[in-house]
């Protein structure tokens, strides 16, 4: 990671997949970027409450695929599925195109920095103390089993009149190691004083002990080798 805040710009592409996979002509690049754009833009305003974590795009020649990550998965499906075909429906209007919505459940919100950062932001906007958020997310992230998380604030923290930088961090949080899965999520907190920016990094392990993991559960009671894969394209 280096100076660099967002440490999946130096792993997309070979340990993270893209969060748009799709491909396309010169002409239409621009329009379809915008439109990636629009897709997102428009879930994360409607369904700000359902904390998505993140949306991943998929095209093909006819349809558009979108899966959402999300802790509450029932908020956007809803009684027999009607919130999900009403989404479908309003994408298809504002794209034009075959839309597919795909719900990915997030089982511990606790390890996906964009929802703990979310989480923060929202206590400080109901006029909770910035410390106290701190040090009782440190303590909540550090129960999930992951290896280490750092939180950084930075605005008039308190109600201050200059605008100042907090950081605390439990655990390690490698900066140069490219085979660490190190996730990122930001969340801007409206306060009455102004805006706070709220930045968490946690370190969820080697990808290779996820890799060996997941593949021994798809696998049990055989006695076989997971291959450790040390690139992702």
């Amino acid at each position: 990671m280096g100076q660099k805040v967002r440490p999946t710009g130096f792993r997309v592409g070979v340990m993270e997949s893209w969060r748009s996979r799709w491909y396309a002509p010169k002409k239409e690049f621009g329009d379809l970027l915008a439109e990636d754009y629009k897709i997102r833009h428009f879930v994360a305003t409607k369904y700000e409450f359902a904390e998505i974590s993140k949306v991943e795009i998929e095209r093909t020649r006819d349809q558009v695929v979108v899966h959402l990550y999300t802790a509450r998965p029932g908020v956007i499906i809803g009684r027999k599925g009607q919130e999900v075909d009403k989404l479908k429906a309003e994408l298809e209007d504002l794209t034009g195109r075959r839309m597919d919505v795909k719900i990915v459940e997030i089982t511990n919100p606790n390890r996906d920095a964009k929802l703990v950062a979310v989480k923060i932001a929202q206590q400080l906007q109901k006029r909770g103390s910035f410390r106290r958020a701190i040090k009782k997310t440190l303590d909540e992230v550090m129960s999930a089993g992951v290896q280490g998380v750092k939180i950084q604030m930075s605005g008039r923290l308190g109600g201050a009149e200059m605008s100042r930088t907090e950081k605390a961090s439990r655990g390690s949080i490698p900066l140069s190691t490219l085979r660490r899965h190190i996730d990122y999520g930001f969340a801007p907190s409206q306060t009455a004083q102004g805006i706070i920016g709220v930045k968490v990094w946690i370190d969820l392990g080697d990808y290779s002990d996820e890799e060996t993991s997941n593949g021994s559960d798809a696998k049990a009671g055989q006695a076989s080798k997971v291959p450790k894969r040390a690139y992702k394209r």
